[in-house]
Formats: structure tokens, sequence, C-alpha cells
């Protein structure tokens, strides 16, 4: 029989004790640390969470300013901005785009094009919660479904905005240029916090030269969101600060009477305000609508645009370069007297051509038996080649070349266009540095009556017609009238600091004033002289007009120096150009026009010259509609 152990009572009362006093302190020492780890959150770091939580719940919202708008120089609106709605989303808050994209597709239209161009714009580098536009311009329907499940679409929103729209279409486009969104590479170069919650930017023309004028200052909104990020209320704000209107001294009748002039040509008008410099009209047609671009142009328009033959994306006003033809004789005729190459009344013999050596080749005038007796103004006039032959050789390319220059040619004088090139102003220097050759006699022959070398655009031309207005005297081309600003007397223009930018060339002083005498009477008699080149425009005509016509090669002539249009084809005929201002005592307009592969500047360029200068002198817009046209038609 097994003997029974006495249980030990006191031993178990030891055992007990110590086990207690050790759970006492465990759990001590669990609570002081638990409470430790309160003050620690709660004292010590309480500025930091305190801050993150609120970060959470608070954020700071950039507000994008209205753009400025743009107005003709009558205060019509030419740019204006409408409200859309997007829907956007937020990938901070979205777990699978695929999912959300086909959640969206069951509730509102989307193609796959707009969910290639979302996923190109999700690719792209973007600030930190900043949503991503998936589908614009939403029908208050769609927004209505859209709202109704946002509870099922975290990082879904409807947001408004104000986009860029052009009432008159394609009218003024190159002038005006467009804005579009802003893109990988914008985004180098533009400031991050300037363009916080902005999402457009001048791309071209006027609306690119004076962004820091229309876009304005970005405002900012503290909120208060929940969980999902939804707004709950706004906690403070700062409103942004417009852009400023600009008015522009383009005039809308003139720009659209002058485009339905050039209907189905390749060509361009540039026409100025001798007395301000001020650009009435910017045509370069054909044209595009520019409002395909605000919002992202699909590719089929793109590449229909491309895809044109006449490439109505090309700015031919201020891009394209022609060889000036006879148009440059009046400057050349200047030069040729106020560098005393020869004197006021020099008078040559005209053959119909002209040889650098006796027995050598012969440069050919466009009248085969010539002009007979020739001086200066004869020589505008009639454009007798062979009396600038003549005065070329004796020059050489120096003083051509620096008086070309006095008049804007080979560099950009205009203010604000931004894409206009420089041209080519041949020197010896620059053939010499471009196709390693020496400067020949027969180059400044060629030079003489606007062949050769030479490259200008119908912007130059129109500013040489400008200063020739002017006697001399330079005015600042540019699109801008002023900046409109609001004052207690009303509404005045300003002109920004900006004006300043582009220095203008200095006056044309010439030797004795009368020097300019004989080269005004010799584009007087382009027109209203009896042998005048374009006579006939002249016709019935109520002012003065100072002009000159001018024609341009495309191809090189046959050995005979015949031209023979009928034998070539359309793309391959001479250009047609014309300069000129009117009236001649008091000039209230100067010109440039050229019309690619149309022939003679004086049966084709010089009557529409004579219609623009109709209407803006007269008044005289013809058969035209009296009301302008909104693009819509």
């Amino acid at each position: 029989m097994q003997q029974e152990t006495i249980k030990d009572y006191s031993q178990d009362g030891r055992t007990f004790k110590l086990r207690a006093i050790l759970a006492l302190v465990i759990v001590t020492l669990v609570l002081f640390i638990l409470l430790g780890r309160v003050y620690f959150l709660q004292v010590v770091e309480y500025d930091r969470y305190a801050a993150i939580s609120d970060r959470n719940r608070i954020q700071l919202q950039p507000v994008p300013p209205r753009r400025g708008l743009i107005y003709d120089r009558n205060g019509i609106l030419l740019a204006d901005n409408q409200p859309t709605f997007s829907v956007t989303l937020l990938r901070e808050e979205i777990s699978n785009i695929d999912e959300t994209l086909e959640a969206l597709t069951d509730l509102i239209e989307i193609s796959d094009r707009d969910v290639e161009r979302f996923r190109q714009r999700l690719q792209q580098r973007r600030r930190p919660y900043e949503t991503v536009p998936l589908r614009f311009r939403l029908t208050e329907e769609e927004i209505a479904k859209i709202s109704v499940n946002y509870h099922q679409l975290p990082g879904v929103q409807v947001e408004a905005d104000l986009i860029r729209y052009y009432p008159f279409g394609a009218s003024a486009v190159h002038a005006l240029g467009y804005v579009g969104r802003i893109n990988e590479r914008d985004l180098e170069t533009l400031d991050p916090v300037k363009y916080a919650g902005t999402n457009y930017v001048g791309k071209l023309g006027v609306e690119r030269f004076y962004e820091p004028i229309l876009h304005g200052e970005v405002g900012f909104r503290k909120v208060e969101t929940n969980a999902r990020g939804r707004v709950l209320r706004v906690l403070e704000q700062q409103d942004p600060t417009p852009g400023a209107d600009i008015q522009l001294s383009l005039d809308l009748r003139l720009q659209q009477f002058t485009e339905k002039l050039l209907e189905g040509r390749r060509a361009s008008v540039v026409a100025l305000d001798p007395k301000t410099g001020g650009i009435l009209a910017l045509v370069s047609t054909p044209t595009y609508d520019p409002n395909l671009f605000v919002m992202g142009i699909s590719h089929a328009d793109y590449t229909e645009l491309q895809e044109d033959l006449d490439i109505p994306l090309f700015n031919r006003a201020v891009r394209g370069g022609y060889k000036p033809g006879s148009t440059l004789k009046p400057i050349m005729g200047l030069a040729a007297i106020d560098s005393g190459t020869v004197r006021p009344d020099y008078t040559i013999w005209d053959p119909g051509y002209y040889q650098i050596t006796p027995g050598g080749r012969r440069y050919r005038d466009w009248r085969r038996g010539g002009h007979g007796r020739v001086n200066l103004p004869t020589a505008i006039a009639q454009s007798v080649n062979t009396w600038y032959y003549d005065v070329g050789h004796r020059m050489g390319n120096e003083p051509m070349a620096r008086y070309l220059r006095k008049f804007g040619f080979g560099q950009i004088t205009a203010l604000d266009t931004p894409e206009a090139i420089t041209g080519v102003l041949p020197t010896a220097e620059w053939k010499r540095a471009t196709l390693n050759e020496p400067w020949y006699p027969g180059d400044s022959v060629n030079m003489s009556i606007g062949q050769g070398f030479v490259v200008v655009t119908p912007l130059q031309l129109a500013i040489a017609a400008n200063v020739l207005a002017n006697r001399g005297q330079w005015q600042q081309p540019r699109l801008l009238k002023g900046v409109v600003e609001t004052t207690e007397e009303g509404e005045v223009l300003t002109l920004p600091d900006i004006v300043e930018s582009r220095p203008v060339p200095e006056d044309v002083v010439v030797t004795n004033p009368s020097f300019w005498d004989p080269i005004i009477k010799g584009m007087v008699d382009v027109v209203h002289g009896p042998t005048g080149t374009a006579r006939r425009v002249g016709q019935g005509m109520q002012y003065q007009m100072a002009s000159k016509t001018g024609t341009a090669q495309v191809v090189a002539l046959p050995d005979d120096g015949r031209y023979r249009p009928d034998e070539l084809s359309e793309r391959n005929r001479d250009h047609a150009l014309f300069i000129a201002f009117a009236p001649v005592d008091d000039p209230k307009i100067a010109l440039a026009i050229v019309v690619e592969n149309g022939g003679g500047g004086s049966s084709v360029a010089a009557p529409i010259a004579r219609q623009v200068m109709d209407a803006w002198i007269l008044g005289e817009y013809g058969d035209e509609e009296e009301e302008l046209d909104d693009g819509e038609s």
C-alpha cells in the first residue's frame, strides 16, 4: 500500500505569491510601456502626427486662373473660354485601373481612342495627386450616371474646366495660333508652381508669345476631405488672378475678306498700319480649325492635315521662304543712288539684255526687244531688269546686302510672330561659309533683281513696304494693340514690358531726302503710269497707290529665255508677288502678297491688292457678307 504524500500548503502559497508578483510586475511594465508610448505619441510626437493627420484630412488644391481673352481691334472676341465637364481619374486612389475603366465604360460611352490617349497621359510625367482626364465634354446625363455611382468608383471625379474656344474657327489661325494640353515636353520647361492645376498652354502664334500675360496666376484653396478624398468643405481660399485680356491690331473683317479672296490658293497676305506698325491682316491659305487641337486632335484629323499637299498647317506668312523677285527693285534703286554707285538721274540704253563682259553670258530682260532709254523711275515702273543688272554689277554684294538689312531682311523684326524665320540675306561671307565658293559678279547681277540666293517671307516684304511708305521711318511691326485694363475712367489699353523685348532697326536715313522721290514716283507709275506693269489695276482708283510687282521663278527658264507656263505643271509655275502702300500722300495701309504658282504679279497678285486696299481705305467689301463669318456655317 502506497503511502500518501502530505501536501505542503505553505510552499504552494509562496509559489502563488511569486507568480502573482511576477504577473503584477509584467502587467505594470507593459502598462508603463503603453503609457510611455501614449505619452510619446500624444505629447512628444503630437505636432508630427497632427500634421500627418491634417495632410490626410486637409488638402491644399491649386485653383487654375481664367485664361485672358483675345479681341480684334474693334473689340470682336477672337479667343473665348467655354466651360466643359470631364471625367478624370486619380491614380493614387485607384487599386485597379482596368477594372475602373471597365466600370466607367458600362456607364458612359468611352471609345478605344479615349482609353489609348488616357494611358498615354498616365505614362507622362505628372505631379503627385494630379488627376488624369479620360473623356471630355460630358453631357448632363453622363454626369448624373457617374455621380450616382461615386461610391463604387473611388478615384473617379467629374471636373469642370474652362477650355479655349475660337468662335471664328479657321479665320486668323496663323496669327492667333492655339492652345493645347500640356504634354511631357511642356513639363520640362514650365514652372510647376505657376502651372499647378493648369492643363493648357499656348502652342503657337499670339497664344504662345503672350502666354505669360494670358495665363494669369494660380490660386489655391484649403479643403477638408473624407477618407475617399471627397471634398467636405472649403476651409480657406485664395482666388487666382485671371490672365489679362489683350486686343490685337488685327481687323477681323479685313482678315476674313482677304481670306475669301485667296480661297482655293496657296497664298499669303500681310497688311500693316504704317502709322503704328500694327498688323491689320495676316493671312495664310489654306487654313485649319484650331479648335481641333485644344483638347487633343484625333489621329484621323491630324493625318488628314499632314497629308494635304497644300500644307494648311504651314504658316506661309511668317515661315514661307520665297525669292522676292522684282519687289526688291525699289530698295535696290535706293541703294544704288544713296551709296553713290550711280546718280539719281543715271540712264542706260536697254537692248533687252546685259553682259558683264563683251561676248559673255547674256542676262535677259523680260521684254525681248528691251525698253530703250531707261532711268530709275522707269526701271521701277516697267520693272526693267537690265537697269538693275547694270547697277547691281556696279554695286557688288556689300551695298545691296547692307541696304536690304536696313529694310528688315535677313532678320526678325516683328515683335510677336514666334514662328517667323529670318530668310536668307546672302553675303560673300555667307556664301563662303555655306557653299565654300567665292562671290561672283553674276551673283550680284541675280541678286539685283531679287533672284539668286536671297530668300524672304511675306511678312518681311510687308515690313519693307511699310518702311517705304514712311520714307525710312521704322514702326515696330506687331499684332498686339494693347493689354485691356479697367480703370475708373473705363477700359484703357497699355503696352506690357514684353513689347520692348525686341529692338527695332534704326530708321533708314539717306544722304539726301530727295532720293526718296524717284523711288516713290516709280512705284506710283507701276499702277498709275501709262506703261506701268500693273496699270490695269489703277483704272478708276479713287486714291493713289505706290507699288511694285514681282514674279519669282520656281524652275529655271529654258535656254531661249522664254517662260511657257502652259508647258509646266501647276506647282512649277512662277510665284506672283506684289508690295504696295496707299494713299501715297498719307499712307493708311502697306501690304505684301505672295500667290504660290500664281504666274505674274501684275495679273494675279495686283488685283487682289486692289480689292484689299479698296476694302480698307474705302470700306468697299464688294459682295461679301456684311456679317462676319463665325466659322459655323
